[in-house]
């Protein structure tokens, strides 16, 4: 394995950041954005933007990307990033955004506020937001991030360039796997990037991480060690629970569930997302996988809503077993 950069006292940096592109043109599986947003860097001539998306995407490396082409060596004391989930209150809006944004700076038409997750902020807060965005819009530049931009309030989507980020495309997350690899040394099968992807279902955060985790024993990466270690049961498994179901093998089915929450470990609300992700993998007729998205739906519903794990799954196999 090369030589990890080190971060301050000594350790050893996280892949992910170590990885992080630093320019746009680095930011793989989003050209289209990204060219979008390198036309406004090359302007220097930002609007207030909003990135939306799922997780791993690119949102944040494309955020820092652009402050760091802008500002380059002083991007750190032109860029304040803060997370919204974090400090959901308004009063930091009314606080370290307006103190950051009433300070002074040299050289630069306008500073970057970041504001990751967004949509985690409270109406008042994203009120507060707004009227902040108009006070200083002569000096700062916000960029918001979230996951859904049905949660922003209207008056803020409509002040910003709206930039939509979808999953990363499968061989975008590979080329980058294989490269990391490279780099690291590491040993990496093929059946093992195909793990990797289908572990990261588009987000490219997932993949580095599990690549990471998986190359900590010093041996090969392979399949079975990127499924051990990120605690994902393999497609093959849920194929083989969701088909017993479906044939009406109820008492086979829920063993197949034991084994995966009980000696496997993983949970409910992932085996759920692999379900649906795996739906259209069974070769069911059209009417059989719309009952099928239907079940899982309330399952997912009902779980993340508070209900038992074991009893929602189990109550959707012997769904499926009764309509077989």
């Amino acid at each position: 394995m090369s030589e990890v950069e080190q971060s301050q006292g000594g350790r050893e940096k996280i892949w992910l950041e170590k990885y992080r592109p630093q320019r746009l043109s680095e930011v793989v599986g989003q050209e289209a954005i990204t060219e979008r947003l390198q036309s406004y860097v090359d302007r220097d001539d930002l609007s207030h933007m909003l990135f939306s998306g799922p997780a791993g995407v690119g949102k944040t490396t494309s955020a820092i990307a652009i402050a760091r082409e802008l500002y380059g060596d002083d991007w750190e004391e032109n860029f304040l990033e803060l997370n919204a989930s974090d400090e959901r209150g308004i009063d930091v809006v009314r606080d370290r955004v307006k103190s950051f944004a009433r300070t002074s700076f040299g050289g630069y038409n306008y500073r970057i506020i970041f504001l990751d997750e967004a949509d985690a902020l409270t109406s008042d807060a994203q009120s507060a937001l707004r009227r902040t965005m108009e006070q200083f819009s002569n000096n700062v530049r916000f960029i918001l991030s979230c996951n859904y931009s049905s949660q922003i309030i209207d008056p803020i989507q409509s002040r910003c360039a709206v930039f939509r980020f979808g999953p990363l495309p499968d061989d975008a997350i590979e080329h980058q796997v294989r490269e990391i690899a490279a780099t690291e040394g590491i040993e990496l099968t093929d059946a093992g990037i195909d793990a990797l992807v289908y572990v990261a279902g588009g987000d490219m955060r997932a993949a580095i991480n599990g690549l990471q985790a998986a190359a900590v024993t010093g041996q090969v990466v392979d399949e079975e060690a990127v499924f051990e270690i990120t605690s994902t049961a393999r497609p093959e498994e849920i194929e083989e629970m969701v088909t017993r179901a479906l044939d009406g093998d109820f008492t086979g089915a829920r063993s197949q569930l034991d084994r995966l929450l009980t000696d496997e470990g993983i949970a409910g609300g992932d085996i759920i997302d692999q379900l649906h992700r795996s739906v259209w993998e069974f070769e069911l007729d059209d009417e059989a996988a719309v009952r099928l998205l239907d079940r899982i739906g309330e399952a997912d519903y009902r779980i993340t809503t508070g209900a038992n794990e074991r009893i929602q799954l189990e109550a959707l196999l012997a769904s499926v077993s009764l309509s077989s």
